[in-house]
């Protein structure tokens, strides 16, 4: 499987008149096409840094970012970047432009140049995809903040990116709307085949992904399958993160000498490992 994402030892660096800060410093990863991958790590640790990186938005100090073979620093690769690796922001009021859903879906293929037929079938499939067809004819200030972000989504689907990377899309959700959210990008990716980055600071959205990888100050300190990052709970702790909350039971409940795994990470696994 090719590698749609390219991460070669970058670095980037803010600059001001007074000071340097280095928000990453020398990240290298690679993501395969149709991967889920989620990035964790608290404020500062430059998850986000990483995600304008991805996108273009900014360009590394030192180092190369490859979207499907296309190095970001290119200014003449800008929309064809854009195109292959959307991205969804974390209020989604910042990405509707439109007074009505169906139009602020067709506002990113309009730009695009495409015939208006296709438009047409691009936003009636992307409003379905997220569930939101229904709904076509709604003005987005009508809609809850979860709604809001799946029109968000479906504006980036109607694009047809190849990837597509979420900087904390659920953080100003309640639990509802990142519910839906959650099951429109678990749909895109195992469905629709779309490539996911998923920037997030719910650890429970992270034990979704294929791949979990956490940041602390710019570094890339772990990387492995949610079980697998999940199950170091001393080493997340000790960079003030928390673990899954099944996680953390099912350790304590070993440390009490039950006989139980200690890196059980959803609520129907610790049902099924209590039963037994």
């Amino acid at each position: 499987m090719n590698n749609i994402v390219k991460v070669n030892n970058i670095s980037y660096e803010y600059i001001t008149e007074d000071s340097t800060f280095k928000a990453i410093d020398r990240l290298t990863l690679d993501v395969k096409e149709g991967e889920f991958v989620a990035i964790i790590g608290h404020n500062g640790s430059g998850k986000s840094t990483l995600s304008k990186n991805l996108n273009a938005i900014l360009v590394p100090t030192e180092g190369d970012i490859l979207i499907d073979g296309m190095n970001t620093k290119e200014e003449d690769k800008l929309w064809d970047i854009r195109q292959t690796a959307g991205m969804v922001f974390q209020n989604p009021d910042n990405q509707i432009v439109a007074t009505i859903v169906e139009e602020d879906v067709a506002f990113g293929p309009e730009n695009l140049g495409i015939d208006p037929i296709e438009i047409k079938h691009r936003v009636e499939e992307s409003l379905k995809s997220v569930g939101m067809y229904e709904l076509r004819d709604r003005q987005p200030h009508l809609l809850s903040g979860g709604q809001k972000q799946r029109v968000a989504i479906a504006g980036i689907i109607a694009m047809k990116p190849k990837c597509i990377i979420f900087d904390e899309a659920t953080a100003m959700l309640d639990p509802s709307g990142r519910k839906e959210v959650m099951k429109t990008i678990k749909k895109l990716n195992k469905e629709e085949n779309i490539t996911v980055l998923h920037i997030t600071h719910f650890m429970e959205e992270a034990v979704e992904a294929d791949r979990v990888i956490v940041m602390e100050k710019g570094k890339k300190i772990l990387e492995g399958t949610p079980r697998e990052v999940f199950s170091q709970i001393d080493t997340l702790k000790g960079i003030g993160l928390d673990v899954p909350y099944m996680t953390e039971l099912s350790s304590m409940l070993y440390k009490e000498g039950i006989d139980i795994k200690k890196d059980i990470l959803t609520v129907d696994e610790m049902v099924m490992e209590l039963c037994r």
